[in-house]
């Protein structure tokens, strides 16, 4: 522990709140994210954040140094974590909304109706962060939301061991003293985790990499999809499908998969002249676009927020948000009108 890191502790626990924020600051991303990947929710995971500096801040005095800051901030957002699951009132699922479209049977009802996407900039520093030798997971893969929506699935003592083991990299004797556990209990734990988590994901044998972000493989794949959506033309928009391809729209819980039902769903979205204009943007590492309904007097509004998921020169899979996640993304609830170039 350097001299100024301990002069900034013995400060703080003596009252300073300015030495708080200054030993706490650099843990803010990085327990924010710890939160979303617990709870699966971005606006929960700020509301346990909070709560967590909170915490941090009145109990600072017992803070022994005997486990690195970093560690002990981690106790206290992982338990606060596992108290929100706990007497988390999950948003309950929702009724199909969409004026004037007619939705095909779903191929399944989605469990994990509380997802919400993260916007790429608030894991910037987070997921380029070093990490603990445990870990087994590259960490734009532990963000993505197939490997989210897998992880809400998991009871939440389960959750937190494998995000604490496989996702950060921490030791099994750090974990067990985080949770208040015997080793031999995270070591449990942890292997339940693990083939709960496989039995649960997607299977992607075979499957190709997505091409690397702001790729121009990934561009030209992000521009034939915009093109298509924008300008309703079903015939290219499907030609961009893998035929397994995947659609869900939490909180809304109904599930497509394969390419002729996506496509179904996709022709009813078209139909009746409705046109989007998409506005780019990222979440949880993958190419996001918040969509907006152009209106007869020129202005789009907000609809919703669709992540795509990718594999080679394919979408293998589309999520659909609400639009109260666009301010998140710093996106307008609407748009005056924009005329298009050419």
């Amino acid at each position: 522990m350097g001299e100024a890191t301990a002069d900034l502790i013995s400060r703080a626990r003596a009252g300073d709140g300015e030495a708080f924020r200054q030993l706490t600051e650099p843990y803010r991303r990085e327990l924010h994210v710890h939160g979303y990947r617990m709870l699966g929710s971005f606006q929960d995971a700020e509301d346990v954040l909070q709560d967590t500096l909170l915490a941090a801040w009145q109990g600072f005095a017992g803070f022994e140094g005997r486990a690195s800051l970093r560690t002990w901030l981690y106790r206290i957002a992982t338990n606060r974590c596992l108290n929100a699951r706990r007497s988390a009132g999950r948003r309950q699922a929702k009724e199909w909304d969409v004026p004037h479209v007619e939705p095909p049977e779903p191929t399944r009802l989605g469990e994990v109706v509380w997802l919400e996407p993260i916007p790429n900039a608030h894991l910037e520093g987070v997921i380029d962060a070093p990490l603990g030798p445990e870990a087994r997971y590259e960490q734009t893969e532990s963000i993505s939301l197939a490997f989210m929506t897998a992880l809400q699935l998991l009871p939440p003592r389960q959750l937190a061991v494998l995000i604490l083991r496989d996702v950060l990299g921490f030791h099994a004797a750090e974990v067990a003293d985080m949770l208040d556990s015997s080793i031999e209990s995270v070591k449990s734990a942890l292997k339940r985790a693990r083939a709960g988590l496989q039995h649960r994901r997607p299977t992607t044998d075979g499957r190709e990499p997505p091409p690397a972000s702001d790729s121009p493989s990934e561009d030209a794949l992000v521009a034939n999809f915009v093109r298509a959506w924008e300008s309703a033309d079903l015939d290219a928009l499907v030609a961009l499908l893998t035929d397994d391809v995947f659609m869900s729209m939490p909180p809304m819980p109904f599930e497509y998969e394969g390419r002729d039902v996506v496509a179904r769903f996709c022709a009813g979205i078209f139909r009746a002249d409705r046109r989007f204009d998409l506005i780019p943007t990222r979440a949880n590492g993958q190419p996001a676009f918040g969509a907006y309904l152009r209106s007869p007097n020129g202005t789009s509004h907000g609809t919703g927020l669709y992540v795509l998921t990718l594999t080679g020169d394919r979408i293998c899979a589309m999520t659909r948000f609400e639009n109260s996640v666009l301010p998140s993304f710093g996106l307008p609830r609407s748009l005056p009108h924009l005329p298009k170039p050419g």
